[in-house]
């Protein structure tokens, strides 16, 4: 089966996909967040020529076709793009065969363990543990992450003190639950190993990006000089970054996202090089779009998977956009873990409300290439 119909609905934060084969059967899909819009053009333009009449049977076939096809263009944004196509087919493989993707990935639906992740740092210590603590009582988390030293911030923290401040602070609001922090690559090794080291006498067990994620020396020697988890691959794409990561023993958990990475295929081998090395996954999924849903199927077939998938608390004054994008409650929380779908596919519907409000682009088989394609791409 072909695929004959690749459609984009983008906006500055979000591009759902839709891919649609000979038969009718289609998936939705998503490519990466933010500056989604210029997303969508390298969709149409580098990765919708090459899957335009390719079979929609052989996701990983097709991937490894458009990355030849395009090695001029490797990047992030290439990944980012590549990520529409993935997610829609398993989607669309799933509906195929009446099944949700984690079934299709060996797994099985059903709850799932989060933990409540915040997103922000201009909020007093005081006032997270307040809101922390009392969504783990209204909600049943048993884990949660804040923030910690300013992002990017090269030792310069959010304002003086914070870090410090905060990390005994959630300590004593929180003691039932594991804490985890995010620091975001804001610290300088020493730096991040001395904020390491008062972590640890407080409890918390999980310190994510401690210094710039692309000095993966620097990082491997904050993991070195610490006996909690440090984690870190959020924003990697590349796999040959994430094979010189794993056998260096860079981080002790590797955080791949899913739609950063390309889709699930990708992040597939990201975790498969991982449980090769005796390490977990615990994928990056920081909002409410189909990332974090795509994550729950992955996480719940994973055999070396983390302890939990993480769950963005913020609502409309941090992400408005994030707002009624699917129908239904997807990420209804119970007793601290959300509920893997056994609907077909991803299990969920894209608001149509949000889909008209979209840009639409869709690139059909046998439409006039654009010039470049036309002059320099050879035929599939």
């Amino acid at each position: 089966m072909k695929i004959t119909k690749l459609e984009t609905f983008a906006d500055d934060f979000t591009c759902f996909t839709r891919v649609s084969c000979e038969d009718g059967s289609f998936g939705w899909g998503q490519c990466a967040n933010y500056n989604a819009d210029i997303t969508a053009q390298i969709f149409h333009r580098q990765i919708a020529p090459w899957a335009l009449g390719a079979p929609c049977d052989d996701i990983a076939a097709l991937l490894d076709l458009i990355e030849r096809r395009e090695h001029k263009y490797p990047g992030s944004y290439r990944a980012r793009a590549m990520a529409g196509l993935d997610t829609a087919l398993w989607d669309l493989h799933g509906r195929q065969q009446g099944k949700p993707v984690v079934a299709l990935l060996g797994g099985t639906p059903g709850p799932l363990r989060a933990y409540a992740s915040s997103m922000k740092r201009d909020i007093t210590p005081e006032a997270e543990a307040e809101r922390l603590n009392r969504l783990c009582g209204e909600q049943g988390f048993t884990a949660a992450k804040f923030r910690i030293g300013a992002e990017c911030g090269n030792d310069i923290d959010e304002w003086p003190g914070r870090s410090e401040a905060i990390i005994p602070t959630m300590a004593r609001a929180l003691p039932q639950i594991d804490k985890l922090v995010d620091a975001n690559s804001g610290f300088s090794p020493a730096r991040a190993i001395q904020i390491g080291h008062l972590l640890q006498e407080h409890g918390i067990c999980h310190f994510e990006e401690p210094t710039p994620y692309w000095d993966l020396e620097a990082t491997a020697e904050v993991t070195a000089a610490l006996d909690l988890d440090v984690a870190g691959g959020e924003q990697d794409w590349h796999l040959p970054t994430w094979a010189r990561m794993i056998a260096m023993r860079a981080v002790d958990i590797v955080q791949p996202d899913v739609m950063y990475m390309g889709g699930i295929t990708r992040t597939l081998q990201v975790a498969k090089m991982a449980a090769s090395a005796g390490l977990p996954c615990t994928p990056h999924a920081a909002n409410l779009s189909l990332v974090t849903l795509c994550t729950m199927h992955l996480l719940k077939a994973l055999p070396n998977a983390g302890k939990y998938l993480e769950l963005s608390i913020e609502g409309a004054d941090y992400y408005p956009w994030q707002n009624d994008l699917f129908c239904g409650t997807p990420f209804q929380v119970e007793a601290g873990c959300v509920t893997v779908p056994d609907a077909p596919g991803w299990g969920v519907e894209i608001n149509p409300d949000h889909l008209a409000r979209s840009h639409y682009t869709a690139s059909t088989f046998g439409q006039t290439p654009s010039a470049y394609a036309a002059l320099y791409h050879k035929a599939k």
